[in-house]
C-alpha cells in the first residue's frame, strides 16, 4: 500500500514525496510544522487513513529532508510559497482536489492554500493550530526551555537527543511521565531523520525565519470548505484555547478534543483521530 519516496518538481523546486493508499481514492495530503519532514506522520497513521478508502500524501517541505534546502538563517520563501507548494505537489501527482490536514505549523501552510486555491480543496483539518492571536495562552515553560539551545550542527547526537527532549515537551504531561511517549522509537525516526536531511541544520532553524505573509485573500473567516478542528486537551505548545479559537474564526466548523493529549498525535489516539478524519473527509 505504501510507494517508495520520490523527488518531484512543485512550485519550481524539487520536494520529496510520499504516497499511501490508491491513487483512484480521494486525496489527502498531510501538512507537517515546522522543522518536521515526513517522517513525522506515523506510518501507521498513514496506513490507517489509507485503509479507509484515501490517498495519502506526505512530503518534506522545504529545508526538512530530502527537499530543497536553503542557507541556515535564510529561508528562500514566504508561507505562501509553502502553500504554492502543497497546490504544485497535487498538481504533479494529478491531483485536481485534495483534502488537506495541516499539522501546528502546517496549519498555516494549510489556511493558506484554504483560501487562496478554494477550487483545490475539498476540506481542510487542523491540527495543533492556533490563530496566532497574542491574547492566547503562551507556551509552557518546559516547551520554551526546551525549544533554545540549538545544538551543535555538526554533533549528529546532540542533535537527536535535542529532538527527543523537545518532542517529549511537545507531548505534555505524557512526555514528562512517560505514559504514551516512546522515547524509543523518537531517538529512532529522529536518527533517521538527522541521516536523511540534506542540511540539518536548516532543518532546525529556517522555518522559524519565514516570513508569515498570511493569505492574499483573507483570513479563517474566508474558508468556505468544511473544517475539522483537532486539539489536544493538554497541549503546553498552543493550549487548548488556541483550538477552540480557531473553531470560533469559521463559520461551521467542527471541533475535536484530544483527551489527555499534547501537542501530538500518539498512537493511542489514532483510531479516534483517523475515524473523525474520514467522517469529515466523507462530505
Amino acid at each position: 500500500m505504501t510507494g517508495g519516496e520520490r523527488i518531484i518538481e512543485a512550485n519550481g523546486v524539487p520536494l520529496c514525496v510520499a504516497t499511501t493508499g490508491d491513487p483512484a481514492d480521494p486525496a489527502v495530503l498531510l501538512i507537517h510544522g515546522a522543522s518536521a519532514s515526513l517522517l513525522w506522520w506515523d506510518r501507521e497513521l498513514c496506513e490507517r487513513i489509507a485503509g479507509g478508502g484515501r490517498f495519502v500524501i506526505r512530503y518534506d517541505s522545504r529545508d526538512t529532508g530530502r527537499s530543497v534546502s536553503y542557507p541556515p538563517g535564510r529561508p528562500g520563501y514566504r508561507l505562501t510559497d509553502l502553500a504554492d507548494d502543497a497546490i504544485g505537489i497535487l498538481d504533479a501527482l494529478g491531483v485536481h482536489r485534495a483534502h488537506l490536514v495541516g499539522r501546528s505549523m502546517g496549519g498555516a501552510t494549510a489556511l493558506v492554500a484554504g483560501v487562496d486555491h478554494p477550487e483545490r480543496v475539498a476540506s481542510l483539518t487542523f491540527v495543533g493550530a492556533t490563530t496566532g492571536d497574542p491574547d492566547l495562552p503562551p507556551m509552557e515553560p518546559e516547551v520554551t526551555a526546551a525549544m533554545g539551545g540549538q545544538p551543535d550542527p555538526a554533533d549528529r547526537a546532540a542533535i537527536v537527543e535535542h529532538v527527543v527532549a523537545l518532542l517529549r515537551a511537545f507531548a505534555g504531561p505524557s512526555g514528562v511521565d512517560g505514559d504514551g511517549f516512546d522515547a524509543d522509537e523518537v531517538r529512532r525516526l529522529a536518527e533517521w531523520d538527522v541521516e536523511r536531511s540534506t542540511d540539518i541544520a536548516a532543518a532546525l532553524t529556517n522555518h522559524f525565519r519565514t516570513e508569515f505573509d498570511g493569505p492574499r485573500r483573507g483570513g479563517f473567516a474566508e474558508l468556505t470548505v468544511p473544517v475539522l478542528v483537532v486539539h489536544g486537551d493538554r497541549d503546553p505548545v498552543f493550549p487548548l484555547p488556541h483550538g477552540r479559537a480557531v473553531q470560533a474564526a469559521i463559520p461551521g466548523a467542527d471541533l475535536l478534543v484530544l483527551a489527555d493529549t499534547g501537542h501530538d498525535l500518539p498512537r493511542r489516539r489514532h483510531a479516534q483521530f483517523v475515524a473523525a478524519l474520514l467522517r469529515h473527509t466523507d462530505r
